[in-house]
């Protein structure tokens, strides 16, 4: 009898130190794989749509100043892409990439493909610009149209003398369909240039896209968990508010709520002008991004609360590439 306890409680450990095992295999973030210490809140903040505007430029220009952020992408096909490009062309290893934009959101101020539009014309509305909404590019456009003006952004930035830190995607359009998921992948390790390939084998962090309408099959998971460069954990936008410091309140409150490992916020600075304005109703929004980094409650959260601030650029030299 002794001896069947013996062996009962024997079993008893074995299977408590496979489930150990299990669950430790699963707290095993990305961040970790990189080199970041277990149980870390890692942020890759990110200004989203650089060139779009002048005043977008302004503000991510006065952020990598200050060093108060210092990752960003740019919107190749908008009037104003090429002034950020040529000035990223005279800093010390930038971490400014380009933002994929299949996309033209605004209902004045718009624009068209960079690429030949003969070879693309399921990319272009009735006005003769992109279209307004993911919807109708994954509509309208094939994978291979995509791919196509994927390409000639990416290119158009490499022939101006830059090579970009990393590739994004504008309004989520490149994860709008599972045959533009693989494009994205794949153009990414093709030119060795890192894409925000989110982790989804969390069935929290999938279920929480798959509740915001991106198609997120088990095929998709797989692409992903297949893809060699490497992969955030989370992703997430740094929250509307009524106020700046609602606004502030609820970028705080997205943090805590945020589990270990890496997570890009993105979010869309830009100065204040009667110009931005005319162009969108969300102005206050970014006006309010441009100055959240900056303030010294936000750096004092983040040095409070441990969080761990990094860049693309960093991500890629711990990967090794």
């Amino acid at each position: 009898m002794k001896m069947k306890k013996n062996l009962l409680f024997l079993s008893a450990l074995a299977v408590a130190a496979i489930l150990t095992a299990c669950s430790s295999d699963k707290k095993i973030t990305n961040a970790e794989k990189l080199g970041f210490s277990a149980g870390k809140k890692v942020i890759l903040l990110h200004c989203d749509d650089g060139g779009m505007c002048n005043e977008a430029n302004i503000a991510i220009r006065n952020y990598f100043e200050k060093g108060d952020i210092q990752s960003a992408a740019v919107m190749v096909p908008c009037p104003y892409s090429g002034d950020l490009v040529e000035w990223a062309k005279t800093l010390d290893s930038p971490d400014i990439g380009v933002h994929l934009t299949l996309t033209s959101e605004w209902k004045d101020y718009r624009w068209g493909p960079v690429s030949d539009t003969s070879k693309v014309p399921g990319l272009i509305d009735p006005e003769g610009k992109m279209w307004h909404d993911v919807p109708d590019v994954i509509i309208h456009a094939s994978a291979e149209e995509a791919e196509t003006e994927v390409r000639a952004q990416i290119n158009k930035v490499l022939a101006m003398g830059y090579a970009p830190s990393h590739i994004d995607t504008h309004m989520g359009t490149m994860y709008g369909s599972i045959d533009y998921i693989k494009v994205f992948l794949k153009i990414a390790q093709e030119y060795n240039i890192p894409a925000n390939a989110i982790d989804l084998s969390d069935p929290a962090i999938a279920e929480n896209f798959k509740q915001q309408g991106y198609p997120i099959t088990p095929e998709v998971v797989e692409l992903l968990n297949q893809y060699s460069l490497p992969r955030l954990d989370n992703f997430s936008s740094v929250p509307d508010g009524n106020s700046y410091e609602n606004k502030r309140e609820n970028f705080f409150k997205l943090l805590n709520s945020l589990n270990p490992g890496i997570t890009e916020i993105i979010f869309h600075p830009s100065v204040e002008t009667d110009n931005l304005k005319t162009i969108t109703d969300s102005w206050q929004q970014r006006v309010w991004d441009a100055q959240l980094f900056s303030d010294p409650v936000v750096k004092s959260f983040f040095k409070d609360n441990d969080i761990i601030i990094t860049t693309w650029k960093e991500i890629m030299k711990r990967h090794g590439k």
